[in-house]
């Protein structure tokens, strides 16, 4: 791998844990094919909104086949192949060269591991097991005003919050339930795909994690939290593959305009905790969404183009 880990150490042991060596990444064309060259690479993934766009065309030059993971906009990258796992996901000009929607959802061995065979059934509980997470280190800081949101509910719950940092985690503990309610936050940990399965309702941002949580049949309400974001959760709402509790910065805004996104999430949120039938409903569309071969199909893509440009 070649890049930057930040703040993530659960993210660099996983690397770890696989012999995957993490090393520098490239900032420039020039250096993307020095680097394709020095470790004799004949496939290189590039998966970044920062790194040049003229790479992937100097690496075809160079004879190395690119895989461009993109999230509706190419960036004027020119790759052989492109992805993006985005439900729904097309554009237009790619044709014939664009792996597009939830079918090609990148996931781990533990989620795939996790997935049950059959949608969750409708299971009433009096206090419902709620799961919030929102990234590696929530950078955003939804964490915090999502769990305020959930405690304005007023519905008994027991909640797990992933804190990220230190801060996150603070802001967290002064929080102060409701009754009937616990909140415990703990650190992110590897054992999230059994705390998803595990859970009643997740609440999420809705980034890459969405698939995840589609793959495991979750009942889920969604948050989008940056900008490129919002094409996704739109759709994936619109399709009742989770439930929507709208942009963080509406939910964080002062005034009477941020009181009223607050509320009507917190309506949302009150209607999945006091029904089973609605969270299985998200959750069996979810299940039948993403079947969690899409590695598997990336994978035979670019073997396949690789063995035809051998043999043409």
């Amino acid at each position: 791998m070649l890049g930057t880990v930040e703040r993530l150490d659960w993210a660099t042991a996983q690397l770890a844990a696989r012999g995957i060596p993490l090393l520098p990444g490239p900032d420039s064309a020039t250096e993307l094919v020095e680097a394709a060259r020095r470790h004799d690479l004949d496939v290189m993934v590039l998966d970044s909104y920062e790194l040049d766009p003229a790479g992937a065309g100097a690496l075809r030059a160079a004879g190395v086949y690119t895989l461009a993971i993109i999230d509706g906009d190419s960036r004027g990258q020119v790759a052989d192949l492109y992805l993006d796992q985005n439900f729904g996901a097309e554009l237009p000009g790619l044709a014939g060269r664009l792996l597009a929607g939830s079918g090609y959802a990148l996931l781990r061995d533990t989620v795939i591991s996790a997935r049950p065979s059959v949608a969750p059934p409708a299971t009433a509980v009096n206090r419902p097991r709620v799961l919030a997470f929102f990234g590696g280190t929530d950078a955003v800081g939804a964490a915090p005003a999502l769990t305020r949101v959930l405690v304005a509910t007023g519905h008994p719950m027991d909640l797990t919050v992933i804190v990220g940092r230190p801060e996150i985690e603070a802001e967290v503990e002064e929080v102060t339930p409701g009754r009937g309610q616990i909140i415990r936050p703990v650190p992110p940990t590897t054992s999230l795909p059994a705390l998803i399965t595990e859970a009643d309702l997740v609440v999420s941002a809705a980034g890459t994690s969405t698939w995840e949580l589609c793959c495991l049949g979750a009942p889920s309400a969604l948050v989008c939290v940056v900008d490129n974001q919002r094409e996704s959760y739109t759709r994936v709402v619109r399709h009742g593959l989770a439930a929507g509790l709208g942009e963080l910065p509406e939910l964080t805004a002062a005034g009477v305009a941020g009181r009223a996104a607050r509320a009507t999430a917190a309506r949302t949120l009150h209607g999945l905790l006091s029904s089973p039938q609605r969270r299985a409903t998200l959750a069996a569309r979810a299940w039948s969404t993403v079947d969690g071969q899409g590695r598997a199909r990336v994978v035979n893509a670019v073997f396949d183009a690789v063995v035809e440009r051998v043999h043409s």
